[in-house]
């Protein structure tokens, strides 16, 4: 795989670093506002950052599978699909929200469906997503994060 300069560079910086909690909250922080100009590490060194983490975490558990991570994605393009406008946000955040439990609810079956940090990452994300602006980014970002997994064969 080969990367610029300066995304080689960024993508060492945060490699070095292990996805954990509080960086998992400092990503959804910094992109999940709403830009005017979105972050190119958004669907870059963050998606990829997360992507290699998430990946990781299915090789040491039977988590994390493709089809799972998918299912979420599918419902968050279905949210962002019917969420057009703020208005439209306030009146379905709260079904949105519900993701939250969703999640929950997959890493706490027998076996696992998703693991620690895909739920804290996808819950992280989902409580910054607090307008159609950045539900958009969160979704651009969850599709760059996909690419990245396939990329690696999960």
């Amino acid at each position: 795989m080969s990367y610029s300069v300066q995304g080689k560079a960024s993508y060492e910086k945060y490699s070095a670093q292990r996805l954990n909690d509080s960086r998992i909250k400092d990503i959804s922080s910094k992109f999940l506002t709403a830009f005017d100009t979105v972050p190119g590490e958004l669907f870059d060194t963050w998606a990829e950052e997360v992507a290699n983490e998430l990946a990781e975490e299915g090789k040491a558990g039977s988590c994390n599978k493709s089809t799972q991570i998918r299912h979420f994605y599918d419902e968050l393009v279905s949210w962002e699909q019917r969420i057009k406008d703020d208005e439209a946000f306030k009146k379905w955040e709260p079904f949105l929200r519900m993701m939250n439990a969703k999640v929950a609810y997959a890493k706490g079956r027998k076996p696992k469906l998703v693991g620690d940090k895909f739920e804290l990452w996808l819950k992280e994300g989902v409580k910054a997503t607090t307008s159609a602006k950045t539900l958009h980014h969160f979704k651009l970002h969850f599709e760059a994060v996909l690419g990245f997994l396939k990329g690696l064969g999960r």
